[in-house]
C-alpha cells in the first residue's frame, strides 16, 4: 500500500518529490503521515494527558456533560453512543468533542462547547492544540490542492468559521465480550474533508488497502496521520480518494486525537464543474444524524 511519509517544512518549502508524494497519497491511497510540522511531540503530549485526566473522572462527572443530552456533538460520548457502521454494533470507544462555536447560531454544527469541572487546565490545552490544529490542516489543504493541479488557494474564505471537530477517543481493552461485530471503532470513510489524527503510539488503526487487506499504521506523538473524507472526494471529483479504515481494539488502551477538518457550513461541496449545490452542513449533518445514536434517535 505504501503510505506516503512526508516532512511538511520541506513541502511547504515546495519540495517537488515531497509534492509528488502527497499527489499519490491524496489519489491512491487515501492516507499520508506528516512529521516536522510546527506542533511537536511535546505539545501533542501535553493533549493526550489532558484528555486522559478527562477520561479518568469518574462516569457520573463525565456524564454531566454528556453530548446525549443535546442536539449536537458537543462533550462526552459514552461507550456505544455512536455506531459509524450500521452493519456493526454501536462503537465501544468513549470520545470527547469540541468545535468551532458561533453565539446565537443556530446549527448544530456550531454549538456551544460544554466544559467539564475537571481536570485542572483540560479546556485551555484543547483550545490552544484546536485554534493550531486548525491553522496546519488548513496549510496542508492549499498544499494538497496544489499538489493536484488546483490552485493553492482553492480553500481560500472556506473555513473562516468552519465546522471542525475535534476529538479525543479513547479506546479501552478490547471487551470480553466483543464479537466479530464489535470495534472500537467499525470500519468507516471519514465524512468531511481532511483528518488530522495525532495519536498515543499504540497499535489499533487499520487502513483498507484497495486489494481489500487491512494495512496497520502506527506514528508516534509528534507524527500525524492524514487521511481524506467523503465531502473532499466528492468536491474533488474523486481526486482525492476516502479510504476506510477501523480499530478492532487490543489489550491495551489507546488514545487518539483527529481534527476532523471541514469548511464553512454553505460552502458548495458539489463535484467542481458540475453545476451542482451541495451545502457542506446538509452532507455534514446527515451523516452525523446517521452516525450519533442520540440523533439517530430523535429522526425516529
Amino acid at each position: 500500500m505504501g503510505i506516503p511519509s512526508i516532512d511538511v517544512a520541506r513541502l511547504f518549502a515546495g519540495d517537488a518529490a515531497s509534492i509528488a508524494e502527497v499527489r499519490r497519497g491524496a489519489s491512491e491511497v487515501g492516507f499520508l503521515t506528516i512529521h516536522n510540522t510546527p506542533i511537536d511531540a511535546a505539545r501533542v503530549r501535553a493533549v493526550l494527558a489532558a484528555y486522559r485526566g478527562f477520561f479518568a473522572r469518574p462516569e457520573a462527572e463525565k456524564a454531566a456533560v454528556d453530548m446525549a443530552r443535546t442536539g449536537s456533538n458537543r462533550g462526552w460520548g459514552a461507550p456505544r453512543s455512536e455506531q459509524v457502521d450500521p452493519s456493526a454494533n454501536p462503537d465501544y470507544k468513549e470520545v470527547f468533542d469540541i468545535g468551532f462555536a458561533v453565539p446565537g447560531s443556530e446549527l448544530a454544527v456550531h454549538a456551544p462547547n460544554q466544559w467539564p469541572a475537571a481536570p485542572e487546565g483540560f479546556r485551555a490545552v484543547l483550545e490552544d492544540y484546536y485554534r493550531d490544529a486548525c491553522a496546519l490542516a488548513l496549510r496542508l489543504l492549499g498544499a494538497i490542492a496544489g499538489a493536484i493541479g488546483e490552485d493553492p488557494d482553492w480553500f481560500s474564505g472556506q473555513f473562516d468559521q468552519p465546522m471542525a471537530l475535534l476529538r479525543g477517543n479513547y479506546y479501552p481493552p478490547r471487551p470480553d465480550w466483543a464479537g466479530e461485530k464489535d470495534f472500537g471503532i467499525a470500519a468507516h470513510t471519514d465524512y468531511g474533508c481532511l483528518t488530522l489524527l495525532a495519536t498515543d503510539g499504540v497499535p489499533g488503526l487499520e487502513v483498507q488497502g484497495r486489494g481489500g487487506a487491512w494495512v496497520p499504521v502506527c506514528v508516534e506523538p509528534g507524527v500525524f496521520v492524514i487521511n481524506f473524507g467523503e465531502m473532499l472526494d466528492m468536491w474533488s471529483n474523486g481526486r482525492i480518494v476516502a479510504t476506510p479504515h477501523r480499530v478492532r481494539g487490543s489489550s491495551v488502551t489507546r488514545l487518539s486525537v483527529p481534527l476532523f477538518f471541514n469548511p464553512n457550513p454553505e460552502t458548495n461541496v458539489a463535484p467542481l464543474g458540475s453545476g451542482r449545490v451541495i451545502r457542506a452542513v446538509d452532507h455534514l449533518q446527515r451523516r452525523f444524524d446517521e452516525t450519533y445514536v442520540h440523533l439517530q434517535a430523535a429522526r425516529r
